[in-house]
């Protein structure tokens, strides 16, 4: 689909293919719909980040708050949405040795009680190794640094959803 194509959607189909391009979020998407039509897909990519910039700490908190664990059990269960299921599965997280999972689960804890969100990273951008030492490291930062971070590692996930929804267009010339 190219931009145009995306321009034409209505409301409705707009929420329903875009609106997990942040976790769970599709009142995100519903929004910025009305900012359409969009010129290209890093328009769209932007209004969608204006929108989260917007927002008081509470709610980029509460878009945290929506992106499950790592390698948890939403996971084992099938309960991952099929993005992040996908993402998971690319960057290794159901391939765990028994003392990974371990570690990942006793890390993911810790990190919650310490942040009160999940940690989140672009598991497409990283593999098991990485992920696990970034959750480690993350668990030393402020909270209000944490939460930025966070947020920043949502950016790139929805960043790589939109790309996986819309074909760049060739230039015009």
């Amino acid at each position: 689909m190219d931009i145009s194509a995306v321009n034409a959607l209505s409301y409705e189909e707009f929420v329903n293919i875009f609106g997990n391009v942040v976790e769970k979020c599709p009142l995100i998407t519903a929004a910025v719909w009305t900012s359409h039509p969009f010129m290209s897909i890093n328009a769209l990519e932007a209004e969608i980040n204006d929108f989260i910039d917007a927002l008081p700490e509470s709610g980029k908190e509460g878009i945290l708050r929506c992106h499950p664990d790592l390698a948890g059990r939403d996971l084992h269960s099938g309960a991952l949405t099929r993005e992040s299921q996908e993402e998971q599965a690319r960057a290794g997280m159901g391939e765990l040795s028994p003392a990974e999972a371990s570690r990942m689960a006793r890390l993911n804890e810790k990190y919650k009680e310490r942040f009160g969100f999940p940690f989140v990273i672009c598991a497409r951008m990283n593999d098991k190794a990485r992920i696990l030492s970034e959750l480690s490291e993350r668990l030393q930062n402020e909270r209000a640094a944490e939460s930025a971070r966070g947020i920043a590692e949502v950016k790139k996930i929805c960043r790589l959803r939109l790309q996986a929804l819309v074909l760049s267009e060739a230039p015009k010339l």
